[in-house]
């Protein structure tokens, strides 16, 4: 077995097509994979470029070194562990002003989620971790560490959640016995604190709280927010920034930050003239975010999700 079979590193690619379209891939160009994850996305990104560069990045050891092994027979890329709000930085230690198109595939990996000891999973027993990265603070000194107010307010804020304060009480109360350490355990107070026709609602319970202490543990905003800040700036005249998300937080995001560099002139309308010069700095490449297509929902259900966005920075 390869060290990536080893690490059981597998992944099917998410709006695969509609991405290749819209970055426009030129065999001379320079991309950057800010998400590498399985390598999906990047293997067909550098089958493409003959003479252009390729730089993936991914803040999970596993994921790079899973990329590294499956992009070996290609020169022309390269893999670092970084997250992909550290573009500047890495571009810059690289010695590259500009890319020609951007990608990140945003939210949990499908290794990360098929490995019930990273925690990312409710549906197995796993130590309570969630950390992409593999360092820092994991999901359980979060849930150990934080106020019930804190709590209530990361529930609702990265989980939409709505019976946030109940789940933060319970939470609270449950680890006055022992802290929680493990995902089963964090499930089973989820279970307890919503009550029993809301649970069939929407499917699985933990589901909004899982995904709102994953997000604070890996700071999955506060990094896009960065990116779409920082990383526009660095794609040529022409260049293609996309973006796929999986949930309505990230895509907010996303539609606010690509509207920021479409906007023109914003003097008020009753205004003869335009006196702040204000220019649109990019075009939305999709009018409406991309979706799955009834076969790729059907051969991967995860894709039900996927929203991508692309915006071309003008010429």
């Amino acid at each position: 077995m390869t060290g990536m079979e080893n690490m059981n590193f597998h992944h099917v690619p998410v709006l695969l097509e509609a991405c290749l379209d819209v970055l426009d891939v030129k065999p001379g160009g320079i991309y950057l994979d800010g998400t590498a994850g399985g390598g999906g996305h990047s293997l067909e990104i550098a089958k493409r470029l003959q003479g252009g560069r390729l730089i993936c990045l991914d803040k999970d050891p596993q994921a790079v070194a899973a990329v590294s092994e499956r992009l070996a027979v290609y020169p022309c890329a390269r893999v670092i562990e970084a997250d992909f709000a550290e573009i500047p930085r890495v571009l810059g230690e690289m010695g590259i002003d500009a890319v020609d198109g951007i990608l990140l595939d945003l939210g949990v990996s499908s290794h990360q989620l098929d490995t019930p000891e990273r925690g990312f999973s409710y549906r197995d027993d796993a130590p309570l971790d969630m950390r992409m990265s593999l360092s820092g603070p994991g999901a359980a000194e979060l849930l150990n560490g934080a106020s019930a107010d804190e709590l209530t307010d990361i529930f609702r804020r990265y989980g939409e959640e709505r019976f946030a304060a109940r789940i933060a009480r319970g939470i609270v109360e449950a680890r006055k016995a022992k802290p929680l350490s493990t995902t089963r355990e964090l499930v089973d107070i989820i279970r307890a604190a919503i009550p029993a026709a809301a649970r069939r609602e929407g499917g699985h319970p933990a589901k909004r709280v899982f995904q709102a202490v994953r997000v604070c543990v890996n700071r999955e905003l506060e990094n896009l927010g960065i990116c779409l800040e920082k990383a526009f700036d660095l794609l040529k005249p022409g260049g293609r920034f996309a973006i796929i998300t999986f949930q309505s937080l990230e895509d907010r995001m996303v539609k606010r930050g690509f509207a920021k560099y479409t906007a023109g002139c914003t003097c008020p309308p009753d205004f003869p003239v335009c006196v702040c010069g204000k220019k649109p700095r990019g075009r939305l490449i999709l009018k409406k975010p991309a979706v799955a297509s009834p076969g790729e929902l059907e051969s991967n259900p995860r894709s039900k999700s996927a929203r991508l966005r692309a915006i071309e920075r003008i010429r």
